[in-house]
């Protein structure tokens, strides 16, 4: 299969494209991206520099491909907020442009589980969405640009969308490594012996290792799986998660449950047995990726970690994009 990963040098992106060109089924892949955190793209397959806001270009790519898994967006409810007319565009208006340029091959898109807000309920797929971002309220429209109308069987026609929960852990060995999820920035902090702040601690989250998710996208295109369904290894609390990564890190690191309020009122647990009913099952525990990010970070591979490109909000921020090979 010729498959178009739009985003491919991101951080789904690198596993992403890892799991695809090394599948039993021996894909054809193709990386689009314009390296907004790169200077360059290493991986010795087919690659395209270029903007996605350049319609003419990537609606004129796109029909040579069997497949498009679009990754591209401005990601997290910071980063959206520094620039949120970029963000519309990015999100949403891009995504419509596929859907509309005729393309009429498998389309596989990921979106957030951030659509659902605040909910207390365990949350499967036909849960209303109830996004409180300007983040999830894009992503949610571009699911629906995508998607004819979502039946009571969950089929969409000839598209795969994925509602991620929040990810965590090491994508490959070129992309940069995100230090602004929550798994991820306190594990840093516990590997460089300092106390992890909790603000509240009691909001749930629905966790995944990014290496799952490449995994999922590579086992949909293989068996041919549409729909939309969510996308998780299993939900915990901010405090719980805090738990785990101080009881596995080997430094003696406090937490500190802080009384300050916090201004992401997401709290959200969901279910993604409608996926996992296809044969798919995520392959990395939370403790699976503290340890490996614990250990890239002892060994020295990952440089500056208080440098702004690891953070989706601060790098968007920056006067500069201009980035180094921050992964040795």
């Amino acid at each position: 299969m010729k498959i178009l990963v739009v985003g491919g040098a991101g951080y789904i992106g690198g596993c992403t494209v890892d799991s695809l060109i090394n599948n039993k089924n021996g894909h054809e892949v193709t990386v689009y991206d314009n390296l907004m955190y790169e200077r360059m793209y290493l991986k010795p397959i087919n690659f395209i520099a270029g903007d996605i806001r350049d319609e003419e270009l990537y609606t004129s790519i796109v029909h040579k491909y069997d497949a498009v898994v679009w990754l591209a967006a401005i990601v997290g409810d910071g980063a959206c907020n520094v620039k949120p007319s970029l963000t519309k565009e990015i999100n949403y208006d891009c995504v419509k442009r596929l859907a509309d340029c005729g393309y009429q091959g498998k389309i596989v898109f990921t979106s957030t589980c951030s659509v659902y807000g605040a909910n207390n309920d365990l949350i499967d797929e036909y849960a209303e969405p109830n996004p409180l971002s300007l983040y999830a309220s894009t992503k949610l429209q571009a699911e629906r640009c995508l998607t004819t109308e979502f039946d009571e069987h969950g089929s969409l026609d000839n598209v795969l969308i994925f509602r991620l929960g929040t990810l965590f852990g090491l994508s490959d060995m070129h992309s940069r490594l995100r230090l602004d999820l929550v798994v991820n920035v306190l594990t840093k902090k516990a590997v460089k012996g300092e106390d992890l702040t909790v603000f509240g601690g009691e909001q749930w989250r629905p966790l995944l290792h990014v290496k799952d998710v490449a995994g999922a996208i590579a086992y949909g295109l293989d068996n041919d799986i549409k729909g939309l369904y969510n996308l998780s290894y299993d939900n915990f609390t901010i405090l719980d998660l805090a738990k785990e990564i101080q009881e596995t890190v080997e430094n003696s690191v406090k937490i500190v449950e802080s009384d300050i309020s916090f201004e992401d009122m997401r709290n959200y647990k969901v279910v993604s047995d409608a996926y996992r009913a296809h044969g798919w099952s995520p392959s990395w525990t939370l403790k699976d990726g503290i340890s490996e990010l614990e250990s890239i970070m002892k060994e020295g591979r990952v440089r500056d970690t208080e440098n702004p490109v690891y953070s989706n909000a601060a790098y968007m921020g920056a006067e500069s994009w201009t980035t180094q090979s921050w992964i040795a």
